[in-house]
């Protein structure tokens, strides 16, 4: 069977021991969500909708458990755990609220087809596999509405936050979601190919990283499954003449350092407009020099760890790579013991280097400066990935210029980019595609089917 061992990444110590499931615990999953499939359908909106309520109850009582779980198994601020249980409390409620609402059959006109509508219907068991950045919220954004559409979930969930899996179907059973509902695995990638391939599966969802994205959406392909993947980013931060400094650096910095650094919409290429590119900067280093880096557990502690020494390995020989190419370290980032990096700044990036070209998982901040608008657009639109981006103008024309013409799933204007129950979330290029959240994400798997009815 093997088993799992957890690290706290912030001492390094062993923080837990799980057994991984078999081949056979799988089979029972897989033929407990195909079973469970119509008694959770057929149980109606107003019934999913109170156990979703539940759920949300649930954590909210058990928050400071859950969210020091998280911070043992990754290593995240201890503040920012609690928020993202929070976060996910909310997505519940809003599903809960919204999701009849937005599966309501549409009214299409085709006088001579008589009363047409399309009814969106749950397709089935969906497979889920997801990160450990946000171990709590990346499942919940998937799990609240394809629970409230209908569908049951399957969740392969990262090695490095085991607990926090059986820690939400533990939620969601309490909440009163029978057998099949959800599970939660403990497996590894040899087994989540056997799942896509089975034919009781009827959906695929990843976040993570662009490789795994890659290599899942091709197995879901070959299955013909439809899919949603949520992969890489490195989202620019456009700083332009106009926009307010002082907020622009509060808010840069904290986009940058948030989750320390590992989130995919972590704002981590800060373009700024050469009229204001020194101000800017130093404003943004002096931010960056009063952060708080220790203990994840401590309230005041702004940076945490990196998830593993492994993590902290990559970040450093990223940037050592693009120093070497002729980067500047304005404020170096050091590496501690074991999964330790001090938060850093880097100018000047090369082309074709890790700093330009690839994504930087940890609290090191990019730095490009830019002639004019259309130069910092060109540098944002420069890179492989396309998830989010903030714009910083105060200039009408600007605003709307950058809205239309940067490559990115979403657009945030004077404010740092964030998932939201309300909104949808995805990107495009190598950032993967479809969208969660809001009404795309209650709709990425179900049967949009049309209904056309005459003769009556």
């Amino acid at each position: 069977m093997g088993k799992i061992t957890v690290t706290n990444p912030a001492t390094g110590e062993q923080a837990g021991e799980y057994d991984r499931h078999t081949e056979g615990d799988v089979d029972a999953a897989l033929e407990a969500a195909f079973e469970g499939f119509q008694t959770l359908w057929r149980a109606g909106f107003d019934n999913r909708a109170q156990r979703l309520m539940k759920a949300a109850e649930i954590l909210d009582a058990d928050k400071e458990t859950l969210a020091r779980l998280a911070v043992t198994e990754m290593g995240k601020p201890i503040s920012q755990a609690r928020a993202e249980i929070d976060k996910c409390a909310s997505a519940c409620r809003f599903y809960a609220e919204h999701g009849e609402g937005f599966l309501a059959d549409e009214p299409l006109e085709a006088e001579e087809k008589g009363r047409c509508f399309i009814r969106r219907l749950p397709l089935g068991p969906v497979f889920a596999v997801m990160p450990w950045n946000f171990p709590f919220w990346q499942v919940f954004r998937f799990a609240a509405p394809n629970l409230m559409a209908g569908n049951p979930g399957i969740l392969k969930h990262s090695s490095n936050t085991p607990g926090c899996a059986l820690a939400i179907e533990d939620v969601l059973k309490r909440a009163g979601f029978e057998d099949g509902a959800w599970s939660s695995l403990l497996i590894g990638s040899d087994l989540s190919s056997k799942i896509i391939e089975d034919s009781r599966v009827r959906g695929v969802t990843l976040t993570g990283s662009e490789g795994a994205g890659a290599k899942v959406a091709e197995q879901a392909g070959k299955a013909i499954l439809p899919s949603v993947m949520e992969l890489g980013g490195s989202d620019p931060f456009i700083v332009l003449p106009s926009a307010d400094l002082d907020e622009a650096a509060k808010i840069g910095v904290k986009a940058r350092v948030q989750n320390n650094g590992q989130s995919c919409i972590a704002a981590k290429r800060f373009i700024v407009h050469e009229q204001v590119y020194e101000e800017y900067r130093d404003k943004f280093i002096e931010q960056m020099k009063a952060l708080t880096v220790g203990d994840p557990m401590d309230e005041d502690t702004d940076v945490g760890p990196l998830v593993e020494v492994e993590a902290a390995e990559k970040l450093m020989g990223q940037v050592e790579e693009t120093v070497k190419a002729g980067a500047k370290e304005t404020l170096t980032p050091e590496r501690g013991e074991g999964a330790w990096v001090k938060p850093g700044v880097l100018e000047a990036i090369p082309k074709g280097t890790p700093g330009y070209e690839d994504e930087m998982f940890g609290p090191v901040a990019l730095f490009f400066s830019a002639r004019d608008l259309n130069a910092a657009v060109g540098i944002a639109n420069d890179h492989r990935y396309g998830l989010g981006a903030s714009v910083w103008s105060r200039d009408a024309g600007e605003i709307e210029h950058a809205a239309s013409t940067i490559e990115a799933g979403s657009t945030y204007v004077n404010q740092m980019v964030a998932s939201d129950p309300r909104l949808p979330f995805g990107g495009v290029k190598k950032s993967g595609y479809g969208r969660e959240l809001a009404r795309d994400g209650i709709h990425a798997f179900t049967n949009a089917k049309t209904v056309a009815i005459t003769g009556i």
